[in-house]
């Protein structure tokens, strides 16, 4: 007994150190990029596992036919290849030294789905290569905005990323072979900025209510502290509602039907962040069909919401995979760099594509369009002079008015100012 207890207690004293030096990192955070200053910016391109690489080449060819009509600064699309499980197994590690060299010489990236390896799969237990990429990168606001015009839903979610279980869920110990322990990181700093990250940009999209989701009622320290961190800055935005909701019944509210449109931002801890955005897309209609923004002082990185479906690599249907999340994670990367117009095209042409027209359809088979097919009718949209009346007739068919929908508000706004 005094051998596991002597073990446990330096393991966790390990990890109390670690993230006492994160917080005085935090402490001296650099100033937010401002992107408007910069004569070059840097896109790498990261492909990653399994239909990663089909769909995010599909979103680089887009990119670059795009870009190249605006020439209005210097933009370097870099493609950054090898962040795949063979090599991340092979390094041990998360995501290896020279990759996340090359990351950093970016200043965004787009990335396609990664394998996270679970026990019995027979991969070595190292860590997501987006919880890792997040930390390191210290991208703590994870952006995903919910649009479903005819039941005026208009949400966006702010999920802090760089806290909760995942900062140290590689960092769990067997105490004996009866107990297991894992550990929950909350602090004042993370709290705090991703907080006013979601009051800054509900103020600044004219929002009237802002929504805190936890537990604090039953984990009363880590949850007490980011709720009562929330009720603080509240009172710097006299003009908006501050909303506190546990995460069981937020759950159940969102598919409540005549409750679900009442809420707008959605501020939320890591875990229950990653829980709640995955049931949001679904009922906009599949994790295929929303991007996510993961953002930082310095740089920033946008992802498809959905895993890497090595299931269609093996069937060799990886040509068939549906690009439309990494697509709209591409149209939130051009809002951030300074393009809200494109990214705004963009998202149209999604919307008219995969929702109104559907003149081609991905089924994820041969009796579908490839890939490579559904971003060709993407570009073409784009490119048409009629796009926008296009778009106005989608929303009049769904009896929807247009100021209600989707405005070209750059991502920047979420996490800085």
């Amino acid at each position: 007994m005094d051998q596991e207890f002597h073990t446990s207690q330096n393991h966790f004293k390990k990890i109390i150190q670690q993230q006492l030096e994160r917080i005085e990192t935090l402490k001296n955070a650099p100033l937010p990029t401002d992107y408007n200053k910069l004569d070059k910016i840097k896109v790498g391109i990261i492909g990653g596992d399994g239909i990663g690489p089909t769909i995010t080449n599909v979103s680089q060819n887009i990119l670059k036919s795009l870009l190249e009509q605006h020439k209005t600064k210097q933009i370097d699309l870099i493609p950054i290849p090898g962040l795949t499980i063979e090599n991340r197994a092979l390094a041990k590690q998360a995501i290896p030294n020279e990759i996340l060299y090359e990351i950093k010489k970016c200043d965004v990236t787009l990335k396609g789905p990664t394998h996270t390896p679970e026990k019995g799969d027979g991969w070595p237990n190292i860590e997501s290569a987006n919880v890792s990429m997040r930390k390191k990168l210290d991208l703590f606001a994870n952006v995903r905005p919910v649009r479903i015009p005819q039941e005026n839903i208009d949400w966006t979610f702010f999920r802090e990323n760089t806290e909760d279980l995942y900062a140290v869920g590689s960092q769990g110990i067997n105490v004996t072979d009866d107990l297991a322990i894992d550990f929950r990181v909350i602090t004042t700093q993370g709290s705090k900025r991703i907080i006013q990250a979601g009051f800054n940009h509900a103020r600044k999209t004219g929002k009237t209510k802002v929504t805190i989701v936890t537990k604090a009622n039953i984990v009363k320290t880590t949850d007490g502290k980011f709720l009562e961190i929330a009720q603080e800055i509240a009172q710097d935005f006299p003009e908006i509602t501050l909303d506190s909701w546990y995460i069981d019944i937020m759950t159940a509210k969102l598919l409540d039907l005549k409750r679900r449109s009442q809420f707008e931002v959605m501020i939320l801890p890591n875990l229950y962040g990653d829980i709640l955005t995955d049931e949001a897309a679904e009922i906009q209609g599949g994790v295929g069909t929303a991007g996510s923004a993961n953002i930082g002082n310095k740089y920033a990185m946008f992802e498809a919401i959905h895993g890497s479906a090595p299931r269609m690599v093996t069937e060799k249907r990886a040509q068939y995979a549906d690009p439309s999340s990494v697509l709209r994670a591409s149209a939130m990367l051009l809002e951030h760099i300074g393009f809200p117009l494109i990214g705004t095209q963009l998202n149209q042409a999604l919307d008219i594509c995969g929702n109104y027209e559907k003149k081609i359809s991905i089924t994820g088979r041969e009796d579908g369009a490839t890939s490579e097919q559904f971003g060709d009718y993407v570009l073409s949209t784009i490119n048409d002079k009629n796009l926008n009346d296009r778009w106005l007739e989608y929303l009049s068919l769904i009896h929807i008015s247009e100021p209600t929908r989707r405005t070209p508000i750059s991502y920047a706004v979420f996490c800085l100012k």
